[in-house]
């Protein structure tokens, strides 16, 4: 790892237990014991806490008090807990975090539940977030109101998103527009939910509210780009999975979209081909790469990725200088910096 992922982790680390503690409280009193369980699982199985992370941080750079935004920033993660719970169940996996899926666990009813519970905590912390000692004043509701809305409004946009990419399997006519959308709102959206919560926590206009929604939108994309880009170029070590199993899943990426669409009609139906395969081989795989290659897919989706946080860090110019907009700044190369 290098150095400047390195100083990211201990960014990310360093809210993480003022963060858990406030999981850890509104959690706490679920009934039954199976049910608190199950919805405590993901939230103790580790992670990056990128995104409540920058929630705290935006809160800071704006100029605003951190303790402002810690309730928000744990419902931030809590939305993004449910929303693996639920994946997991609809994609059947069986691993999340180097540990058993909740449904694995505790069955497909209560990991449901699990994420309902998850998802409606949210909620609640984000409603609590005028908490004793806070600097929050007479404004806290407005604000409050504000970050409601932006949660809801990603909330819904995950649902859209995952619909979205439900519907393009098998669907090799999908373009890149339609592509960024789908990743927007399944990945990028709860991300510009963090970063813009931690601008409104913080106190700030509208206009740096605004910058700060699309600095989150393009780490987002990046940050998914960059997952499709690292599942052919990195080794299975690195990411914890074998190299191209989004393409033995015939799953859609950018480098897929990419390549179908500047393809000869040859290449373009052996890879689909390849990606209709119900047991694909490592060759198949190398095939498929070879395609992406010879067309400059692969390439393509890093400069895009690389693009988006070019992008992103234009934007944290709207702010004052301080540690909190330097660290903004890190986590936004960080995205395309990471191996895993």
């Amino acid at each position: 790892m290098s150095n400047s992922n390195n100083d990211v982790t201990k960014i990310l680390e360093r809210y993480s237990q003022e963060i858990n503690k406030e999981i850890e409280e509104v959690l706490s009193k679920i009934e039954p014991a199976n049910l608190k369980e199950a919805s405590f699982h993901l939230t103790k199985a580790g992670g990056k806490m990128l995104r409540p992370a920058l929630t705290v941080l935006v809160s800071e750079a704006v100029g605003g008090d951190k303790k402002d935004a810690f309730r928000s920033a744990a419902a931030i993660e809590l939305i993004h807990t449910f929303s693996l719970i639920h994946d997991d169940i609809m994609d059947q996996d069986d691993m999340r975090r180097g540990m058993p899926s909740v449904h694995k666990l505790w069955g497909e009813s209560v990991a449901i539940l699990a994420g309902d519970t998850l998802f409606s905590k949210a909620f609640e912390l984000v409603i609590k977030s005028k908490a004793e000692g806070t600097s929050l004043g007479n404004e806290s509701f407005e604000r409050i109101n504000q970050t409601l809305a932006t949660v809801a409004d990603a909330c819904v946009k995950i649902c859209e998103g995952q619909a979205f990419d439900m519907s393009f399997e098998g669907n090799f006519e999908v373009n890149e527009d339609q592509y960024i959308d789908m990743i927007f709102k399944k990945t990028s959206a709860l991300i510009a939910a963090a970063t813009c919560s931690g601008a409104i926590m913080g106190g700030a206009d509208e206009k740096i509210c605004q910058a700060m929604y699309d600095y989150g939108k393009l780490i987002g994309l990046a940050f998914q780009i960059q997952d499709d880009y690292l599942d052919v170029v990195s080794d299975e070590n690195s990411i914890g999975k074998p190299v191209g199993s989004d393409i033995a899943e015939g799953k859609m990426t950018l480098m897929v979209v990419k390549s179908l669409t500047g393809a000869n009609d040859e290449d373009r139906k052996r890879l689909i081909e390849i990606l209709e395969m119900t047991d694909t081989s490592p060759e198949h795989v190398s095939e498929a790469i070879d395609i992406f290659e010879k067309y400059g897919s692969i390439q393509y989706a890093h400069d895009v990725a690389m693009g988006n946080v070019d992008k992103a860090k234009q934007l944290l110019e709207i702010l004052p200088d301080s540690e909190a907009k330097q660290a903004l700044s890190l986590i936004a190369d960080f995205v395309v910096d990471r191996q895993s």
